[in-house]
């Protein structure tokens, strides 16, 4: 499947997040350091509730570990400095989706380094600098996954419905008009 590249997170949360969004999208997540939390922290595990256990996730010393671990692939760096949109990227599985660290991004020598394939962002209204981490994670993630059809899915999701939602809340099968499952 796909692979998300976290360079030098520094926020438990989102890196908590992250590890509930493969766990749930069958992708691995690459956590690149140093890391700005302890993989301890009880943000991280809260975050990332009881999904740490279904998850594939991978910690790196530093980038060039991370380099030896992940190539060949096909790397798309994610930066408002890039050419192509997220949704214009043909994803092929395999290809490792990079995310920089919250406060900063990517540096500029790791998006002038050969192994990168190509710069790709995510749209935003004009004057906005960033999203969050895990949410642009979450962005470029569901897109490679849908372009291949969500390989893996569960199957028979009412159409209309939230993954996981049950019936009577928001988004649950009686929401979406589907007959109570129960």
């Amino acid at each position: 499947m796909f692979r998300i590249a976290f360079l030098e997170p520094r926020i438990a949360p989102n890196a908590g997040n992250a590890i509930r969004m493969v766990a749930g999208t069958g992708f691995e997540l690459h956590l690149i350091g140093p890391l700005g939390f302890d993989l301890s922290d009880a943000k991280l595990r809260r975050a990332g509730l009881d999904y740490h256990d279904l998850a594939s996730v991978t910690v790196h010393e530093n980038l060039e570990q991370a380099w030896q671990a992940l190539l060949p692939a096909r790397v798309f760096a994610f930066t408002a400095k890039g050419n192509r949109t997220h949704v214009e990227v043909d994803y092929q599985p395999g290809d490792v989706l990079l995310f920089g660290t919250e406060p900063t991004g990517l540096p500029a020598e790791v998006l002038a380094d050969p192994r990168v394939t190509e710069w790709v962002r995510i749209p935003m209204l004009a004057g906005r600098r960033s999203m969050n981490l895990s949410n642009a994670a979450a962005v470029a993630a569901y897109e490679a996954w849908r372009q291949h059809g969500f390989a893996g899915a569960r199957p028979g999701e009412p159409e209309g419905t939230v993954a996981g939602a049950r019936p009577g809340e928001p988004g649950g099968a009686e929401q979406a008009g589907a007959a109570d499952p129960a």
